[in-house]
């Protein structure tokens, strides 16, 4: 399960690790983990789109290779997409070699230097070795969108709570929160919108 992690345990966790990008600017990098499947992303496209909004989208590698053509939609639509490894692998329990194997995996059909691990889940070893190659990329912002124990309304006050300005915010184009986020989303953006923020790709 993604976690908020405190900003003073995160260092801790290693030194190569981006969670926030500091700005005076009411900037806010809106992420997607998990997608893309038919029965959510599209959706969230069109939601997107309604509110001139762009995203970047970190792509299971299994999900890309099932459903190829949505995958260039989300492209085509003008946002970004980034790796999250082939099979959503948990890096705690998977060794270092097995973990890069499956994240270049992935890589063969997400052309990106930007990576985020699964469950926020990376051991230091694992971080050495794919620092070289990919830039990877944290959150300050959770949603919890996938907490069945959370409605749409404790997603959106949980995400204007904790937003400044380069807020990395992650919500899931995933059945597991399609209820909450395809309700919470558009409650955000309207938010966002009329604090002023605008949305950039990262």
């Amino acid at each position: 399960m993604n976690l908020q992690f405190p900003r003073l345990l995160r260092p801790l966790l290693g030194g190569y690790l981006v969670w926030h990008k500091p700005t005076s600017s009411k900037v806010i990098y809106l992420t997607f983990d998990d997608g893309p499947v038919p029965e959510v992303t599209p959706t969230v496209l069109d939601i997107l789109d309604q509110y001139g909004w762009k995203a970047t989208f970190f792509c299971v590698g299994d999900n890309v290779a099932k459903y190829p053509a949505l995958y260039a939609e989300i492209l085509r639509r003008g946002h970004h997409t980034a790796n999250h490894t082939y099979n959503h692998l948990k890096g705690f329990s998977t060794n270092t070699a097995s973990y890069v194997a499956n994240v270049n995996k992935a890589a063969t059909l997400i052309q990106s230097n930007l990576f985020r691990p699964p469950h926020g889940q990376i051991t230091f070893k694992q971080q050495q070795a794919l620092k070289s190659t990919y830039r990877i990329i944290m959150w300050d912002v959770i949603s919890y969108d996938f907490d069945k124990k959370q409605t749409p309304q404790h997603v959106f006050k949980t995400v204007a709570k904790r937003l400044r300005n380069g807020s990395i915010v992650v919500f899931h184009d995933s059945l597991k929160a399609q209820q909450n986020m395809l309700q919470a989303l558009p409650q955000c953006l309207e938010f966002w919108i009329s604090q002023g923020y605008r949305g950039k790709v990262l």
